[in-house]
């Protein structure tokens, strides 16, 4: 059997990097994620996931309102224009949190 410490080591390393993005108002996130189910090579896509900050950013996880997949060119389209309006990076801060 498999010891629990392990086990989250082996999921971590599983789970897709994300990126996040934060607007200006503090108010809404973004995270983009690539579809692992898309084909390598020939169709690549990413989910673009909307969510709303509720209460006191960090303290909760956003609420997801949204989710897209889109082509990752049209991904990375997307992604630079938010931080040219405006938007700035961001980590899970709330999954740290919570972990411990």
């Amino acid at each position: 059997m498999e010891e629990p410490e392990n086990q989250k080591v082996r999921a971590n390393k599983i789970m897709a990097k994300s990126y996040w993005l934060i607007n200006s108002k503090r108010t809404e996130v973004k995270r983009f994620i690539k579809n692992h189910k898309s084909i390598e090579g020939v169709f690549d896509y990413m989910f673009v996931d909307t969510g709303k900050i509720v209460g006191v950013f960090g303290k909760e996880p956003p609420v997801m309102t949204t989710t897209i997949s889109v082509d990752i060119d049209l991904a990375r389209e997307i992604y630079e224009r938010l931080l040219s309006q405006g938007w700035r990076k961001t980590e899970e801060v709330w999954e740290k949190r919570l972990r411990h």
